[in-house]
């Protein structure tokens, strides 16, 4: 994994997936794996995952959850434009997510 640019998305950004075994479903970004540039959106890329039981009261068996998806087969939706990709503006001295589409506040 090279070093240089980091993800540029963030918890709760709605993003759509465009490739993959969902390609075209959107949903929120439940996490972001900086270091491994990859993300968890909320109902999609499914698998199912043998569970053993660890307590007395709970059960085991096959659960369905969510996995880790590629940040780079997302891309983040602008509420004006659709998909699009982030770009950064500085004002006031703080840095501002913009779309690059219409350079609208992400």
């Amino acid at each position: 994994m090279s070093t240089g640019n980091s993800v540029k998305l963030k918890r709760d950004d709605t993003v759509k997936i465009i490739k993959g075994k969902d390609r075209g479903k959107s949903g929120r970004i439940l996490s972001v794996d900086q270091q491994k540039r990859r993300v968890i959106v909320a109902g999609l890329n499914i698998v199912k995952k043998a569970m053993k039981q660890k307590k007395q009261n709970e059960k085991g068996g096959i659960k369905e959850l969510e996995a880790y998806i590629a940040s780079a087969n997302v891309m983040i939706v602008c509420k004006k434009c659709g998909p699009t990709r982030i770009g950064y503006k500085l004002s006031d001295g703080k840095k501002e997510r913009i779309c690059r589409k219409c350079g609208e506040k992400i």
